[in-house]
């Protein structure tokens, strides 16, 4: 054995009784003092550098005490009882199609049967938003349909609610009890939300109250999902699930951020992509249902597309790190709250009242949120110059438009109010006046002459719901149409 090799085996000899004689001296303190009483005399080895150990959790206290770990608790503790469990019943008539069919029940002598109903209900969450008045907010879903809504609160009481109103565009709904000693929750500014900040959902997932869960904003402005008419979504890692809808999902502060609503989940379970209204938005539209019990947005009438790098350099509005600013006009529709204000395609928007728009997603955020007498200033950019505007809402009184500028579905599609004579006919639908024959809509089975009396499963009375319902899904539109005496159903991809 040679000298070297000894010194190596003496030096994790001496390393090994090193270790035991720490682990078997009694140890009385903390830290780099547990080491200093139990070696009193040692001397670091060569080659072996001293290691320094302390305390899990540093004390300025007393010795041998520990402070406080992180937590969300104290937090929590005030919001939870601002987050309420919402229980629904409802009646719904059990139908078959087939025996309701007149022809199958005549071919077969099926005879005529009583009609059947059951009682059907479900569960989700809500958030207090005002305490005096007793206003909570939840999703539009977890409503729909109901006769009958209860309100479980953190403290054991049950409560009736009563419907203020909804926004199905969206999925949101203000209820409303008679009670005392509520506890509301405080509006963040979501539009300072930033990707990475840290978020909890509070809710009650399978009935399971009072449930948190944390995460991260993974996303902001999520749209493009096909869940809502105007999406502008908080996406967030924090797992939701069902049940959780109409919950909070709160700041570490606990203040609001968002109104949690959907989640991505392919295999029927929370994946980590979960989306939450933000809470400029539903503060927005709370108050109008406050203030009329429905929510009447107004006429933009702006078409807007996204600008790439290119055309933001063409337009001049590219930052000085090279990304592009803004959504450009591309057409103004007549009689709409653009025409009215000047804006003309080719026009670009950097901003509408205090946000700044830089998405399509943003402008979408924006007309949401805007409603019929509503003012807003606009700044854009024209041929290289700002400029500013004063765009003031209006109702929409579109009387014929082309079927492209409400979606692409339907494209090379005239529409028009159906008329009696010269007159209007209000609620009756929407006529197809012309159907290109190589348009989409034709291929699908659209005809000049049909009626739309239906779009994404919403009753269609005038071009303006009709501009509303095409919203609620990106992924296809399914109308229901009037065609000689009958109705068809038409679905277009």
């Amino acid at each position: 054995m040679t000298h070297k090799s000894e010194s190596s085996f003496t030096g994790r000899l001496r390393l090994v009784l090193l270790c035991l004689y720490v682990l078997i001296w009694p140890v009385n303190v903390s830290g780099d003092a547990a080491v200093k009483a139990a070696l009193p005399s040692a001397q670091p080895m060569a080659g072996i550098m001293p290691v320094s150990f302390p305390s899990a959790v540093p004390s300025s206290g007393a010795p041998g005490s520990l402070q406080p770990l992180p937590s969300l608790a104290d937090m929590l503790e005030r919001v939870n009882p601002a987050v309420v469990n919402i229980a629904t019943r409802s009646v719904v008539r059990e139908s078959n199609r087939l025996l309701e069919d007149p022809f199958f029940r005549r071919f077969f002598n099926v005879p005529k049967s009583r009609q059947r109903y059951r009682r059907t209900q479900s569960a989700g969450s809500g958030v207090v938003i005002d305490s005096g008045q007793g206003y909570i907010v939840t999703n539009a879903h977890v409503v729909k349909g109901a006769d009958e809504i209860s309100i479980g609160l953190s403290d054991g009481r049950t409560l009736e609610a009563t419907l203020i109103g909804t926004d199905p565009e969206v999925d949101l709904a203000l209820l409303q009890v008679e009670a005392e000693d509520l506890t509301a929750i405080e509006y963040a500014n979501s539009a300072r939300l930033r990707v990475g900040d840290f978020v909890v959902a509070i809710g009650n997932p399978f009935g399971l109250n009072q449930t948190v869960t944390s995460g991260i904003v993974s996303a902001l402005g999520r749209s493009g999902l096909g869940i809502e008419g105007y999406e502008d979504f908080i996406q967030t890692d924090a797992p939701i699930n069902p049940g959780n809808s109409g919950g909070a999902l709160v700041d570490l502060h606990g203040r609001l951020v968002g109104i949690n609503t959907a989640i991505f989940a392919p295999s029927g379970g929370n994946i980590g992509i979960g989306f939450a209204i933000p809470a400029n938005m539903v503060s927005a539209v709370t108050a109008q249902l406050i203030e009329k019990g429905e929510v009447n947005r107004g006429f933009v009438g702006a078409i807007v597309q996204p600008l790439n790098r290119e055309l933001a350099r063409a337009f001049g509005v590219i930052s000085a790190g090279g990304m592009p600013q803004g959504v450009v006009i591309v057409d103004v529709e007549k009689g709409s709250s653009a025409e009215q204000a000047g804006l003309e395609p080719g026009d670009v928007i950097v901003q509408m009242g205090e946000n700044p728009i830089v998405s399509v997603a943003d402008f979408s955020a924006q007309a949401a949120t805007m409603f019929i007498g509503d003012e807003v200033a606009v700044q854009y950019v024209r041929q290289g110059e700002q400029a500013s505007t004063m765009l003031r809402i209006v109702a929409d009184q579109q009387q014929a438009v082309a079927g492209k500028s409400l979606t692409p579905w339907l494209r090379g599609v005239e529409l028009q109010n159906l008329r009696g004579g010269d007159e209007t006919m209000p609620g009756a639908g929407v006529v197809a006046t012309e159907v290109a024959n190589r348009s989409p809509a034709y291929a699908f089975g659209l005809r000049p002459g049909d009626v739309i009396v239906g779009a994404n499963r919403v009753a269609i009375e005038d071009i303006a719901t009709l501009r509303d319902a095409v919203r609620r899904d990106s992924r296809q539109l399914l109308l229901r149409i009037f065609r000689n005496s009958r109705f068809y159903y038409v679905v277009i991809r």
